[in-house]
C-alpha cells in the first residue's frame, strides 16, 4: 500500500493521478484531515482514511499496513516540524519501509527562512531509521501563472530581484516525480534536487507573459520594504510576505536555482518551461 498525506490539496491529487495511471487504485491510500473531501476518491477506488497532523491517535490508525509513505509538508508554517514528526513517529510505529518528503530545493545550504523546518524534517527522517527519498521542489510555475491577472493589471512584475535565476517547473512535473518514486524501486535513502531543467529571470518572465496575454509586461524592481507593501496589498498575510520577501532576494544568491537534470530524469522529459505553464493556464 502507497499513503499519501494531504491528499485532497493540489499536489496531492497530482500525485495521485499519476499513481492511478501506475498502479492499480486499490493499492493507494488517500490520507485527508476532513473525510467529506475525499469521497470522489473512494469512488475512484482508492481507500481514504483520516489523517490529521494535530491528532496523532488519527495517523496511527491511517498508517496501518502502508508500505510507502509520501509525507507532503504541511502549510501550517511554524508548526511544520512537530507535524512531521508526529507523522514519522506514526509510520514507523506502523513499520513503513519508504517515506518519500516534499522539502525544498538546495536545503543542505539554504538560508530562505522557508527552509528551517525542512532541514528539521529531514534531519528527524533520517534519524528515524526508515528508508528516506527526500524529494526537494523548487519553485512551481503556477506561483507566477496564477498572478498573471495581477501583472497584466499593473502592467509589470513587481519583484526585488533583477539578477535572480529560477528553476521553477509545473506542479504536475513534481508531482510525477514523486510518484515514480513511490511506484518503482531503487529510491532508499536517496535525495533529489527536483527543479525546472533551464533558469529565468523576472525580466524573461515579463517577456512570456507580455508574448502570452498581448498585454505589455515589465520588469518593476523595487525595495524588500516596497515589495512586502506590495504583497499585502494583493492579500497575502504579512508573515508569510516576509518569507516570500525573503525568498525573492536569496533567489538573487541562486538559491531557488540549480544545474541538478533530476527532475526530467526521473518524469522522462524535459521539465514543463513558464511559456508552456502559461499556454495552459
Amino acid at each position: 500500500m502507497i499513503a499519501i498525506t494531504g491528499a485532497t490539496g493540489k499536489l496531492g491529487q497530482l500525485v495521485i493521478e499519476f499513481l492511478t495511471q501506475k498502479i492499480p487504485a486499490k493499492h493507494i491510500v488517500a490520507l485527508v484531515r476532513d473525510l467529506d473531501k475525499g469521497k470522489a476518491l473512494t469512488n475512484l477506488g482508492i481507500t481514504v482514511r483520516q489523517a490529521d497532523y494535530d491528532k496523532p491517535h488519527t495517523l496511527d490508525a491511517a498508517l496501518a499496513g502502508v508500505e510507502k509513505l509520501l509525507l507532503i509538508s504541511g502549510n501550517q508554517i511554524g508548526s511544520r516540524t512537530p507535524q512531521h514528526k508526529a507523522v514519522i513517529d506514526a509510520a514507523v510505529k506502523n513499520q513503513v519501509r519508504l517515506i518519500a518528503y516534499t522539502s525544498i530545493l538546495n536545503v543542505d545550504n539554504s538560508p530562505l527562512k522557508l527552509a528551517k523546518e525542512h532541514k528539521e524534517t529531514e534531519a528527524y527522517l533520517r534519524a528515524s531509521g526508515v528508508a528516506y527519498s527526500m524529494l526537494r521542489n523548487g519553485w512551481y510555475n503556477e506561483n507566477y501563472t496564477d498572478l498573471v491577472p495581477v501583472f497584466t493589471a499593473n502592467h509589470a512584475i513587481t519583484s526585488i530581484a533583477p539578477k535572480a535565476q529560477i528553476n521553477s517547473a509545473a506542479r504536475a512535473d513534481y508531482a510525477l516525480a514523486a510518484a515514480t518514486v513511490l511506484s518503482s524501486s531503487g529510491h532508499d535513502n536517496s535525495v533529489y534536487e527536483l527543479a525546472g531543467d533551464n533558469a529565468f529571470t523576472i525580466e524573461g518572465l515579463a517577456q512570456a507573459v507580455s508574448k502570452h496575454t498581448q498585454v505589455e509586461v515589465k520588469a518593476k524592481f523595487v525595495s524588500e520594504e516596497e515589495y512586502l507593501a506590495y504583497l499585502v496589498a494583493l492579500g497575502v498575510p504579512a508573515a508569510f510576505a516576509a518569507l516570500l520577501v525573503d525568498a525573492e532576494a536569496q533567489a538573487q544568491q541562486r538559491y531557488l536555482a540549480t544545474q541538478s537534470n533530476a527532475l526530467s530524469q526521473l518524469i522522462g522529459r524535459p521539465t514543463t518551461t513558464v511559456a508552456q505553464s502559461l499556454a495552459k493556464s
